[in-house]
């Protein structure tokens, strides 16, 4: 009878659309971690400020020289390192790239979390295979990413060097397309969709435009505050609302650059059915130009911010949707003065399988259904950290990484926000987890 039920549910999902709410099973096949406290040297032809890093954590207090003198903090709770770094963090993996090889490309984000405070974090991507039997990260390549012809259409914080490297205050890159001639890379201060060559230098800035009208964060250079009585100016995305996301057609066509945070009206997010969402715009890779047509994301119920977005085929891709919490839910602090606990701890992560084609363009994607990060099943207790009862979870505040490896398996991974973010733990900063979960049945699901 339980065979013929299984069958009849399959047959059904297979037959039917499936509706958002959908829930599939996915599995813990192998765990690798990259420790937190991971740091590399900067360029030999580096200026002497960016050997050393995260001196400007705290804004409008002076400068922190001492390596190690400030503990890293997530909400109330430290995280047991401390800054300044002596050298660069290879942290805050925000988007991944599986390439045929069984190898991937991964970068890491601006920094510490904003444009302000990350001047002396330098941009760099990643070329990274993973050992999963000891469960290692393998850095084969780091690039780190400069701008030698001046490309940048602004003065960047290293415009007087000869190296002319990029840092967390000129682009916060968050999203990663390996192509045949280099990276398409997706950037939340402007937005600008950025192209690089193999070597890591900036070939091109491309402005965001939706609706033929500029998307424009306050982080955006063309701003500036006024004078007092003047007219302040216009922005219409909210800060670090750019592009978290950002995938490539199988014939790589076409990037589909997907914003963080809704496009704001009058005032007023933009929404799908009374729920916050989000653009995807679709931009021309030959004709290096947005074709003006796009998608709408709409957020589940709890649903706050995507982490990385990656086609599975022409049609259909892979989004990380979260909320803003981390920790495990069952160590809640019970009130505001708790101690040991954690403050907001997370509730929503999940990996949603959407459908985008030429019958919804310029309106919502199709959810098809979604994976719980929450719940993942390893019934061979396969984690190395983060399992209890046959369950692996991934309690992190972002996650950050999704990619297909092949037609049952994806991988994902977290940002670990160093030194910020506490979630596997309460007094310890977060590791780099990847993980390939096993996901047949989602992967097909129609």
């Amino acid at each position: 009878m339980k065979t013929l039920l299984l069958a009849a549910g399959a047959a059904l999902l297979a037959g039917t659309a499936l509706a958002d709410d959908t829930q599939f099973p996915a599995t813990l096949s192998s765990h690798a971690i990259l420790p937190a406290n991971t740091i590399i040297a900067a360029p030999a032809d580096a200026p002497a400020y960016l050997q050393t890093s995260a001196k400007f954590l705290k804004l409008g207090q002076p400068r922190v020289t001492e390596i190690g003198s400030v503990p890293g903090m997530s909400a109330k709770r430290e995280t047991g390192l401390s800054t300044p770094f002596d050298g660069q963090p290879v942290q805050g993996f925000s988007g991944i790239k599986a390439m045929d090889d069984g190898s991937f490309w991964s970068l890491s984000d601006n920094g510490f979390g904003a444009k302000a405070n990350s001047s002396d974090a330098a941009l760099m991507i990643h070329h990274i295979a993973f050992d999963w039997d000891t469960g290692t990260v393998d850095r084969k390549t780091t690039i780190f990413l400069s701008d030698p012809d001046m490309v940048a259409p602004f003065p960047i914080v290293m415009e007087g060097s000869d190296s002319r490297y990029l840092t967390g205050a000129d682009f916060d890159i968050e999203s990663i397309q390996p192509v045949e001639d280099g990276f398409w890379i997706g950037d939340e201060l402007g937005p600008y969709l950025l192209k690089f060559d193999a070597d890591g230098a900036l070939q091109a800035v491309f402005a965001t435009l939706a609706d033929g009208k500029p998307v424009m964060s306050p982080d955006n250079v063309a701003l500036s505050m006024p004078n007092p009585g003047a007219e302040l100016p216009a922005y219409n995305l909210p800060r670090s609302g750019g592009f978290e996301g950002m995938a490539i057609s199988p014939d790589g066509g076409h990037l589909y650059a997907m914003l963080e945070k809704p496009i704001v009206t009058d005032g007023k997010p933009e929404t799908v059915d009374g729920k916050q969402a989000l653009r995807v715009l679709e931009f021309d890779t030959a004709a290096q130009e947005w074709t003006g047509r796009y998608w709408l994301y709409p957020f589940a119920d709890g649903g706050t911010n995507i982490g990385d977005f990656n086609m599975v085929d022409a049609t259909t891709g892979l989004v990380i949707e979260r909320d803003g919490g981390e920790g495990d839910p069952s160590m809640a602090c019970a009130s505001d003065t708790a101690t040991g606990c954690f403050e907001k701890p997370a509730t929503l992560k999940r990996i949603y399988k959407i459908e985008m084609n030429d019958d919804n363009v310029n309106g919502a994607a199709r959810k098809i259904g979604y994976i719980d990060l929450m719940a993942i099943a390893d019934p061979d207790g396969v984690a190395r950290q983060g399992g209890k009862d046959g369950v692996y979870t991934m309690p992190f505040v972002t996650i950050e990484n999704v990619d297909v490896v092949d037609p049952t398996h994806i991988i994902v991974g977290n940002d670990n926000n160093l030194p910020f973010s506490a979630g596997r733990k309460v007094d310890a900063a977060d590791d780099n987890e990847f993980v390939i979960l096993e996901v047949a049945d989602f992967l097909n699901a129609q």
